[in-house]
């Protein structure tokens, strides 16, 4: 903290209110103070989830602000009641991250290595697809999979979930793929490399930040996934964990802890994902950035 002084011939010295730096110790204590404010109130959700999911008897009405005694019996139930449901969003989730790879991975490839006539209008289709509603995609393959039987299928689900991480991990990995040097890939086809073994051996495993990135993201949108698992699914044989939940708190109106336990236990898989793969993930959606 700084004061500062001035005094003129002839007249009283006069003092100034005292000027706070941008790196003083005020500043950076205030930052902190209202950084762990927002963080809390964004938290508190979260807390109260886990909190109410640990209430006694099933009534969230009595939880207190601590679970001072936790009740672990809605862990029981839910997973008992959802375990299938949770079996199905992971085949789902995985299988759509890894189909949306095998697909973006060699189109991102040749959009950003090869010159290809039109590959401009190419993306731009892509972002196209990304604005389209999902109401408008899941009615259209309604239509198509009560035609060729993949309604209430694991593999209509995969396809269904796809179609949101497909074009999003062209987007990131082809960011990625067009800093790549042009010349590593020309050398290795002196050296006899074709398209396809250069493709494998040279660029993937440099890509491999950005495939993470790509693959994680496709994973998220499959297992958060509500109005595909809702319009595709007519039955209860398939039945994603997102609408096993939906269907779970309109007959557990009273035991809430089992309710808060299956969300609980829907949100670990995502939480854990991203933080083993935090660092993946920045240098993956950065990696383009800068050429």
């Amino acid at each position: 903290m700084t004061t500062t002084l001035e005094h003129r011939p002839g007249t009283a010295p006069s003092r100034h209110r005292p000027v706070l730096s941008r790196n003083s110790p005020t500043r950076r204590g205030l930052r902190t103070a209202l950084g762990i404010v927002f963080i809390a109130i964004m938290l508190f959700p979260i807390y109260w989830m886990v909190n109410a999911s640990l209430a006694p008897g099933g009534n969230t009405l009595n939880a207190q602000l601590l679970p001072l005694n936790p009740d672990f019996s809605g862990y029981a139930s839910a997973i008992s009641d959802q375990g299938q449901n949770l079996v199905t969003s992971l085949i789902v989730a995985v299988g759509a991250a890894i189909l949306s790879l095998v697909i973006a991975t060699p189109c991102a490839y040749a959009l950003a290595q090869f010159p290809i006539r039109g590959s401009g209008v190419v993306l731009f289709v892509v972002l196209i697809a990304q604005m389209i509603p999902g109401i408008v995609i899941a009615n259209a393959l309604y239509t198509a999979y009560n035609t060729v039987g993949l309604l209430n299928t694991i593999p209509g689900l995969i396809l269904a979930d796809a179609t949101a991480g497909i074009p999003f991990s062209i987007l990131i990995i082809r960011a990625f793929m067009e800093s790549f040097p042009k010349e590593i890939v020309e050398a290795a086809h002196i050296d006899g490399c074709g398209h396809v073994r250069a493709f494998w051996s040279i660029v993937l495993p440099v890509s491999i930040n950005s495939l993470i990135t790509a693959g994680i993201f496709s994973f998220l949108f499959a297992w958060s996934d509500f109005l595909m698992a809702l319009t595709l699914t007519t039955g209860e044989t398939i039945r994603p964990v997102t609408l096993g939940l939906y269907n779970y708190i309109g007959t557990n109106d009273t035991d809430w802890s089992s309710v808060m336990a299956t969300a609980v236990i829907a949100s670990v898989p995502a939480v854990a994902l991203m933080i083993a793969a935090q660092k993946y993930i920045a240098a993956g959606a950065t990696g383009g950035a800068v050429k």
